[in-house]
C-alpha cells in the first residue's frame, strides 16, 4: 500500500478517474428511470399510447397495464440480465459486459424511437433493462473490486449520485418538452439516452480491467499491471496483489472451485448470500420505486401546481442528500445506524403523506403537503438508504463468489423493484383502485420490517478491506461484533475486540485445519 505520505485523493487520482468513467453507467440507469415515469404525463406521449379523458387534469390518461408495462418492463429486464450476470462477468470481465451493455442499450432505444406500436414499446422496454441491469452490475463490481478499502464509501457515494444526478436530468429534459403538443415531446428525453453509452464505451479503452476479476482467472502479472495503473506511485503494489491471490487461494481450498451452488450450500458463503440480497432490497422495501418511478404521474393526479417542476424539486432534494452524505455522513456515521434511521424515517414519512390525503382529499393545499413531504422522503432515502444498500450488498460477497453473489443480489432487488413498479398503477390509478398517495399506508409496516432486519442482522463493515471482511465472516461473527473486531490478516498474534474505541479484553486466534474454520478463545 501506498504510504501516508502518498495516501491521498491527488496520489490516487488514477484509480479516481477509473471510478469515474464506471459511474456514467448509474447515471444512465437515472436519466432512463427519471425520464419514463414523466413520459406518462406527457400529451404528446398519451396521445400516441394513451386515451382521451376530460375529467382528469390534463385531459389525458393511459390504461392501467399500459401504465404497468412501460415501467416495470425495465426493471423486468434488469432482473433477468442481473441474473445472469455472474456467468458472464466470471468469463469476459467488467468492461467487456459494459460495452455489451452500450450496445444493448443503443438497440433498445432505436426501437423506442422509430416506433408507435405499444408492443415494440414493450420489447425496447424490456430490452433497455437488460442494458440497465448489466450497467448497474458490472460497474459497481469493477468499483468494488478496484477501489481502495479507504475510498470505496466514497466511490459507492458517487455512484448513487450519478444514479440520482441522471434521474435529474431525465426530469429536467422532462420538463422541457413536455408542453409539446406531438411526439417530439417525449422523443426528445430518448435521443439524450445515446449519450452515455459513447462516452463509456471510450472512456473504457482508458482504463485498466478489475484487478481482483484478473487475479481470479489466474492472470496475476495482468492484475498487478492493473494494480499498477490504479494505485499511486510507490505503493506496495506485490503486497497487495499477494494478499488478493492468497484470499482467492484460501477460497478456494474451502470450496474446491467456484460452483454457483456454494452460494446457498456452504455455510458461509450463504450467510453472505442471504445478507447480500436483503441488503440490496432494502431499496424497494422502503417503497422507493413507487416515489421515484410515478412522481409525475402522482403529483398530477394530486393536482399539484406544475407536476413537472416538482418533479425536478424532489430530484435537486435527493441530490443534496447525496452531497452531505459524501461531505458528512460518509465520514462520521456508521452505515447500520443509517440504515434503520432513514428506513424508520421514510416509512414514517410515507405513513403521514398516506393520512394527509386520506383525510384532506384531493385538494391544492394537500398537494403542497405531498410536495413537501416526499421533498423530506427523498432527503431521508438518499441520504441514508440509496447508497449504503448497494454498497453493503456488494462488500459482503466472497470474492471467489463475487460476482455470482452480487449478479443475484442486484437481480432480486430488481424483481422487487419490477413488483413494486408493477403493481403500483393498480393502486393510483384513478382507472383502478384510485388510492393515490394512500398507497403509502403499505410502505409504513415495510420500512419497519426492513429497520429491523438491519438491527439483527446487517454487519458493519465500514472501512474494512475486501480480504479483511472475508476473515471476519470466516471467524463466524454475530452482526454485532463485526464493528469492533480488529482482524489480525498476515500480521498473526493476538487481536482485541474494541467496543466503542475502548479495549475489551485480549484474545487468541487459533485457526482450525478443519473446514478452515476460524476459532475465538478467550486468553488466560
Amino acid at each position: 500500500m501506498a504510504g501516508s505520505q502518498e495516501d491521498t485523493i491527488r496520489a490516487h487520482y488514477k484509480v479516481f478517474i477509473a471510478c469515474a468513467v464506471m459511474i456514467l453507467s448509474p447515471f444512465q440507469y437515472g436519466v432512463d428511470f427519471g425520464m419514463i415515469g414523466g413520459l406518462q404525463a406527457m400529451p404528446g406521449f398519451l396521445k400516441v399510447y394513451g386515451y382521451r379523458d376530460p375529467k382528469l387534469p390534463i385531459g389525458w390518461n393511459i390504461k392501467t397495464e399500459r401504465q404497468q408495462l412501460i415501467s416495470s418492463l425495465m426493471t423486468l429486464g434488469a432482473f433477468i440480465s442481473s441474473v445472469t450476470a455472474g456467468f458472464a462477468a466470471a468469463k469476459l470481465g467488467r468492461r467487456a459486459c459494459l460495452w455489451m451493455a452500450c450496445v444493448t442499450c443503443c438497440v433498445a432505444n432505436i426501437i423506442m424511437m422509430t416506433t408507435t406500436h405499444i408492443a415494440a414499446l414493450y420489447v425496447g422496454r424490456l430490452v433497455i433493462g437488460l442494458a440497465n441491469g448489466y450497467f448497474m452490475t458490472y460497474s459497481q463490481l469493477y468499483v468494488q473490486e478496484s477501489s481502495p478499502a479507504k475510498y470505496r464509501g466514497l466511490f459507492l457515494t458517487g455512484f448513487q449520485f450519478f444514479t440520482s444526478f441522471g434521474t435529474l436530468i431525465g426530469t429536467i429534459v422532462d420538463w422541457v418538452t413536455a408542453k409539446r403538443p406531438d411526439k417530439s415531446a417525449y422523443l426528445i428525453p430518448l435521443a439524450t439516452i445515446y449519450v452515455v453509452p459513447v462516452v463509456l464505451s471510450i472512456g473504457m479503452l482508458f482504463i485498466p480491467e478489475s484487478p481482483r476479476w484478473l487475479i481470479l482467472q489466474g492472470r496475476y502479472e495482468d492484475g498487478k499491471k492493473s494494480l499498477q495503473w490504479l494505485r499511486p506511485k510507490g505503493a506496495d503494489i506485490d503486497a497487495e496483489a499477494a494478499e488478493i491471490r492468497a484470499a482467492i487461494e484460501k477460497e478456494k481450498q474451502l470450496g474446491s472451485e467456484v460452483q454457483v451452488l456454494d452460494m446457498v450450500r456452504n455455510p458461509l458463503d450463504r450467510r453472505r448470500t442471504m445478507l447480500a440480497v436483503c441488503a440490496v432490497t432494502l431499496q424497494a422495501a422502503s417503497g422507493s420505486m413507487f416515489v421515484i418511478a410515478y412522481k409525475a404521474y402522482f403529483f398530477t393526479m394530486a393536482k399539484v401546481t406544475d407536476p413537472f417542476a416538482m418533479t425536478n424539486v424532489l430530484s435537486t432534494i435527493g441530490l443534496l442528500a447525496i452531497i452531505c452524505n459524501a461531505l458528512i455522513i460518509v465520514k462520521f456515521g456508521r452505515r447500520r445506524v443509517l440504515l434503520i434511521t432513514g428506513l424508520l424515517v421514510c416509512g414514517f414519512l410515507q405513513l403521514i403523506i398516506a393520512t394527509t390525503y386520506h383525510t384532506k382529499g384531493r385538494t391544492r393545499t394537500t398537494g403542497k403537503v405531498l410536495v413537501a413531504l416526499s421533498s423530506l422522503y427523498m432527503f431521508s432515502y438518499n441520504g441514508m438508504i440509496a447508497t449504503y444498500a448497494w454498497l453493503a450488498g456488494g462488500e459482503i460477497p466472497s470474492q471467489r463468489l463475487r460476482s455470482h453473489t452480487f449478479g443475484l443480489a442486484a437481480a432480486i432487488g430488481f424483481l422487487f423493484a419490477w413488483l413494486t413498479t408493477f403493481t403500483a398503477p393498480y393502486f393510483i390509478n384513478p382507472m383502478s383502485l384510485n388510492w393515490g398517495p394512500r398507497y403509502g399506508f403499505i410502505w409504513f409496516p415495510s420500512c419497519v420490517i426492513a429497520a429491523t432486519w438491519v438491527f439483527f442482522f446487517l454487519p458493519e463493515v465500514k472501512g474494512r478491506t475486501l480480504e479483511e471482511i472475508d476473515e471476519m465472516f470466516e471467524a463466524r461473527l454475530p452482526a454485532r461484533r463485526f464493528a469492533g473486531y480488529i482482524c489480525v490478516g498476515a500480521h498473526g498474534g493476538s487481536e482485541k475486540e474494541v467496543t466503542g474505541g475502548r479495549e475489551k479484553g485480549e484474545v487468541e486466534v487459533l485457526r482450525s485445519e478443519k473446514g478452515g474454520e476460524t476459532t475465538v478463545t478467550p486468553a488466560v
